[in-house]
């Protein structure tokens, strides 16, 4: 792949002192066309840049959960500027913590493939139909796989996604990954953004499973969300159809995983503290504790690799998952969940 500067960003070093300056298109990325590491913060946000999804997002209205739609907006973990999980259903609704559009990723290298993770956080998990539950936070994603092929990005092999406690498993057009320990449910399907194609996923109303679109797709009104290293838009409304998303690096200091043991943020490893207050379960059958996981907690019941896999071992799971007729190692240059 051609190099490609993309949101460039011009460094220069003069006397020993490093500045940088920014286009005014938006941000940077890479500055070679060698092969990117994930060994390198700025080459994992590059990579994370590049194969970020275009996200769509159903949006809602019914009901006093909904927020007026806002319920269904993506959001920091720590929208309304602290750690305390119990407290963001409560909060979502106050005008004093906009829901600025935030996803969370991490990236994981062997010597064949980049495993990228994105984590879409939402403060509900709501419902407007009795006989059904809602829970406090919510975290679903995606684990993308990418082949190193010698060239900057690499090549978009398959996509996992979560919803709820079920993953289901895509591959782009034209690829040659297909069903193994468990069926391909579809196709993955690009968009073009910024000059480059993009994955697009996308997740419901009020539950937020993730698929790839069209799999699960906006039903009237509904935000689509733009990847972005610096902005993060908020809706204008529930059918903004251009907000910009920011992504944060699960491992950057004092982030998601350096909070893994905040008892405030989180019930126990890898699940996100929650209890009933502020309303949650009044009009459904019931609001559900300490609900919502992270990546090193995600599991499907029904598959053989261990809860948490998309995390600590993706390259295990997408072999257990996908026939796979090229070589992927299982050894980690890169991975700091394990």
């Amino acid at each position: 792949m051609r190099m490609r500067v993309r949101r460039s960003i011009c460094i220069s070093v003069m006397l020993g002192a490093l500045s940088a300056c920014a286009a005014n298109t938006d941000e940077t990325i890479g500055s070679t066309s060698a092969e990117l590491s994930a060994q390198n913060a700025a080459d994992r946000a590059a990579l994370a840049l590049h194969w970020a999804p275009v996200h769509y997002q159903d949006v809602d209205q019914t009901g006093s959960h909904s927020l007026g739609g806002a319920a269904d907006y993506i959001a920091r973990y720590d929208f309304d500027g602290d750690l305390n999980g119990r407290n963001n259903w409560d909060n979502a609704g106050n005008a004093s913590y906009p829901l600025s559009a935030h996803a969370y990723y991490s990236v994981a290298e062997t010597s064949t493939h980049w495993f990228i993770n994105y984590v879409f956080f939402h403060p509900r998990d709501w419902s407007d139909f009795f006989f059904d539950s809602e829970h406090e936070n919510d975290a679903e994603g995606v684990l993308f796989t990418i082949a190193r092929d010698g060239s900057q990005f690499g090549a978009l092999k398959s996509a996992v996604t979560v919803a709820h406690t079920d993953f289901f498993s895509f591959v782009p057009s034209g690829v040659n990954w297909t069903s193994g320990g468990e069926t391909v449910d579809g196709t993955l399907s690009l968009e073009t953004f910024d000059g480059s194609p993009h994955p697009v996923t996308a997740q419901e109303a009020k539950g937020h499973g993730l698929k790839a679109r069209p799999y699960y797709d906006i039903n009237g009104d509904g935000v689509v969300y733009y990847p972005s290293l610096t902005n993060a838009g908020v809706p204008t409304g529930p059918n903004d159809r251009h907000v910009s998303y920011k992504l944060v690096d699960i491992f950057a200091s004092g982030g998601l995983w350096d909070n893994r043991n905040n008892s405030s943020l989180f019930a126990s490893y890898g699940s996100f503290a929650g209890d009933t207050s502020g309303g949650c379960g009044s009009g459904v059958i019931k609001c559900d504790t300490n609900a919502a996981n992270t990546p090193w907690n995600w599991d499907d019941g029904n598959d053989v690799p261990p809860g948490g896999a998309l995390a600590n071992d993706p390259a295990g799971l997408v072999k257990s998952y996908f026939t796979i007729p090229e070589a992927v190692s299982t050894t980690y240059t890169y991975n700091p969940y394990r």
